[in-house]
């Protein structure tokens, strides 16, 4: 069977900053729940963000939209999450959301999670965002690249 190609793609950067109870300005999501005690991976934590998306890897770049949702942590033997969220864009190139939703399973290299519609410019849309881990501070900061393939535009 021929792969089919995108009908839109392209590459993002996803920051997150955990807030540690006194960065306040600086912290971009906040752990709502404690981890348990089941495990050595933080399983169970569950973890609310609204972080900013740039084009490229620098924190202080303009983002060119927030994704806001929430993750939690969902495996007791190794580090893996649970995703569901929007990117919310608002730029000059874009408009609309991409909602996104699945298992990072943090130990592979990269990882897919399905887009599952969108609205705006991605009205609709569906494809898969692949998450490659760009840079990890322990649970502190982390970020994501984000090569998002769209399959159905409209």
């Amino acid at each position: 069977m021929k792969e089919k190609a995108p009908c839109k793609r392209f590459v993002v950067y996803y920051h997150d900053i955990l807030f540690g109870g006194d960065d306040v300005a600086n912290a971009t999501s906040a752990a709502i729940d404690k981890a348990t005690k089941l495990g050595d991976f933080q399983f169970g934590l569950l973890v609310v963000f609204d972080d900013p998306v740039t084009k490229d890897k620098n924190l202080r770049s303009p983002p060119v939209a927030r994704a806001q949702g929430f993750y939690f942590y969902n495996d007791k033997k190794e580090y893996s999450a649970w995703f569901a969220y929007t990117l919310v864009f608002n730029s000059s190139e874009y408009k609309g959301t991409l909602n996104i939703m699945g298992a990072d399973l943090m130990p592979e290299k990269t990882r897919d999670l399905s887009v599952v519609g969108g609205t705006g410019d991605f009205f609709m849309a569906r494809g898969i965002a692949t998450f490659e881990t760009d840079a990890l501070e322990g649970i502190k900061y982390f970020r994501l690249k984000m090569d998002i393939k769209l399959y159905e535009c409209y």
